[in-house]
């Protein structure tokens, strides 16, 4: 048995009952991207993807070869963590801190004295590319690390590797989690960013950035598949998202197309053994270099480049396999801002029935439906739609 869950970060297709609470009333990351760009997507289109929203320049298909409908996010906040601990069946009833006008003074004070760190650089929400490029030459001239966040519960640490050495920057982060952000503080990810280059050619690492996340304060999904013997594959971020919990076997990615690749070969290698298996992918590159930098013309080509990658990972599923696409919030590269954005987001199951799946009331619905396949007992919240 075999189930492969992929998540298209940041890409929701809008219409949020409570997007207007978030300040996202109006946001539409598929549909907006879909009218500006009209990106070539035959693959999705086949699946129904065009049923799924009013999609500019994807017909709703006669014939879906995939059962199709959407998510509604009922867990407070609308960061990657909160999408992905609802989507195992974990919803929040409180948002993680958020920081928009940058730390407060007593947490970097805790942090300066507890890192041995004089000072920092930053405080504010930013892009990582950017605060590096403004920072940059700053940092190597004072040796002080980059402190930044962004509309996620994160506590960013970034740090050129020739002026503090990767070990050294994973000991702060390390300290940052277990001493500083902790409490009221607690956000949901301390992320280590290093970086190499110099003045204006700086480049993020992306293969030694390191997560370390809240764990889950309740067992998820995950967890409850492990028990019962399922074999749990996180590629991308996942892991990283449950600080391990629950997961067997992590595989680390550096953009869509490695994530993809790296997929493909987990598909087949399940499919060659005898071992049931859940493998989870996240597609980072819709949020991290499109959403948040605003660039729908990006984000088009990155869907393009998905599409045409879908044929092989739907032909490598044996039989009985199911194939599950969907999404972890919105992250609208036409809206206003650079955060990501409350909406719902679509689901596309292929390798089973082809029908209408609705518009489902909770992303743990995805955690019930996965456990439901492999015949797991599942308490959480959620319904399959198996």
């Amino acid at each position: 048995m075999l189930f492969v869950s992929i998540v298209l970060d940041g890409a929701g297709v809008g219409d949020a009952p409570d997007a207007e609470a978030y300040g996202d009333a109006g946001s539409h990351t598929l549909g907006h991207v879909c009218e500006r760009e009209r990106p070539a997507l035959p693959t999705l289109e086949r699946l129904g993807l065009g049923l799924t929203a009013d999609l500019a320049g994807l017909a709703p298909a006669d014939a879906p070869e995939a059962a199709w409908g959407r998510l509604t996010e009922r867990a407070a906040g609308k960061d990657s963590t909160t999408g992905h601990w609802a989507l195992a069946g974990l919803v929040l009833d409180h948002p993680f801190p958020t920081y928009p006008d940058g730390f407060p003074p007593d947490v970097l004070a805790a942090f300066r004295e507890r890192a041995g760190v004089e000072g920092v650089l930053g405080n504010r929400p930013a892009s990582g590319t950017t605060i590096i490029a403004e920072l940059g030459e700053e940092h190597a001239r004072t040796g002080r690390p980059i402190v930044y966040t962004s509309a996620d519960s994160v506590f960013q640490i970034a740090a050129h590797v020739d002026v503090i050495p990767l070990e050294d920057l994973y000991a702060m982060c390390r300290v940052a989690r277990d001493e500083v952000m902790t409490g009221e503080h607690a956000v949901g990810r301390v992320i280590a960013r290093p970086f190499t280059g110099s003045p204006g050619a700086y480049e993020r690492i992306s293969a030694k950035r390191k997560d370390f996340s809240l764990a889950p304060p309740a067992p998820t999904v995950l967890d409850a598949l492990r028990q019962r013997g399922v074999r749990t594959v996180a590629v991308g971020k996942i892991a990283s998202l449950f600080g391990g919990q629950g997961v067997d076997a992590e595989i680390k990615t550096a953009g869509n197309a490695d994530g993809i690749e790296k997929t493909l070969a987990a598909i087949r290698e399940a499919a060659a053994g005898d071992t049931p298996t859940f493998i989870w992918t996240n597609l980072v590159d819709f949020d991290e270099l499109y959403g948040h930098r605003n660039d729908p013309a990006g984000f088009a080509r990155a869907l393009e480049a998905f599409d045409a990658a879908l044929p092989d990972l739907l032909a490598a599923l044996p039989d009985g396999a199911r194939l599950l696409l969907t999404a972890d919030h919105g992250n609208d590269p036409t809206y206003p801002g650079s955060d990501h954005t409350r909406e719902r987001v679509p689901v596309l199951l292929a390798g089973g029935a082809s029908e209408a799946i609705g518009t489902r009331e909770t992303f743990a619905d995805h955690a019930a439906t996965v456990a439901a396949y492999f015949g797991v007992r599942w308490d959480g919240p959620g319904t399959p739609f198996l």
